[in-house]
């Protein structure tokens, strides 16, 4: 083969893998979409017991799989004029309301128009570099379609200090949801392990032996059918709302991942990030901001109250 590859991952199928189709296997294992595990067995990149064998291969235990995998693609994000709500902002950082259908930084199928590219202009180029060149002053993420608030580290220092608050769970996070169903209780918390999905690499799920998970919610509504709900993360785990209300039966309204069904003039998840509150890197001070729900969100609660 001649083209270049940048690491070889071996690999050995159990006897929970006996059966399993190759690009199956190979998504899971090697942690990349399946349509990326494809192309590489379609490519030859990926081989069974020393040989080029087809996707759709059964694998038997103790069969070795070797995958290489060539380097990633060379993607910089690049200053773009985008507005961007800044809810707070100072030397070493600042808090911005991300409005729903934006991604927070570039990556392979969205290299620009993300939030990172407007932070970039607007600041040209006043970002902490810990995250590289991709996600730089980037803390920490909400998906592309879930709004609100999201703290922005314009200096390593605060940046280092800001992600040591996140991981000691003093950082405090508040989200408001719509989701399916009646709720009964009125407080409740989920506490339940996070990881990837075992064959759908695009989605996380409840699985046991997974990182920590846990999530505290209480009714602020409820409607016939739905429930408006207040959530804190206790800990930051990707899609962490998402998959704990899907678990327990309520899924977010507007949730084409987990089930949450669909509601007019909706576009991705009836999930805010309201309210955040953290230690200033510098002056030692607690802050807290508090954004308004934007217009899709009350449009929802308009539409399950009629």
């Amino acid at each position: 083969m001649s083209r270049a590859f940048d690491e070889e991952i071996n690999l050995i199928a159990d006897s929970e893998d006996d059966g399993a189709r190759l690009d199956v296997f190979v998504a899971t294992e090697a942690d990349i979409s399946r349509s990326r595990a494809q192309g590489l067995i379609d490519s030859g990149a990926v081989t069974v017991n020393g040989v080029i064998v087809p996707k759709r291969t059964k694998l038997k235990k103790g069969d070795s799989v070797t995958v290489l995998l060539p380097p990633p693609e060379d993607i910089e994000a690049k200053p773009q004029d985008i507005p961007i709500d800044v809810v707070y902002e100072d030397e070493h950082l600042l808090v911005v309301n991300k409005p729903q259908g934006m991604v927070v930084h570039p990556a392979p199928g969205n290299p620009d128009g993300t939030l990172v590219n407007a932070l970039l202009y607007y600041l040209q180029g006043r970002l902490s570099t810990i995250n590289g060149v991709l996600r730089p002053g980037i803390v920490h993420r909400i998906d592309k379609d879930t709004a609100g608030l999201l703290i922005v580290a314009k200096t390593d220092a605060a940046h280092t200090h800001l992600a040591a608050q996140i991981a000691e769970h003093s950082f405090t996070r508040l989200y408001e949801a719509v989701v399916r169903g009646n709720i009964k209780e009125e407080n409740g918390t989920v506490n339940a392990p996070i990881a990837r999905h075992r064959t759908d690499r695009k989605r996380m799920a409840v699985v046991m032996g997974g990182r920590e998970a846990v999530t505290h919610y209480s009714v602020l509504g409820r409607f016939p059918g739905y429930t408006h709900l207040r959530l804190k993360l206790e800990t930051g785990r990707t899609h962490q709302i998402r998959v704990h209300m899907a678990h327990i039966g309520h899924p977010v309204v507007g949730d084409p991942v987990y089930g949450g069904g669909s509601i007019p003039r909706l576009v991705g998840q009836c999930l805010f990030a309201k309210h955040i509150g953290f230690v200033h890197p510098v002056s030692g001070k607690w802050l807290e901001f508090e954004a308004d729900l934007p217009p899709f969100f009350t449009d929802v609660l308009r539409y399950i109250d009629k």
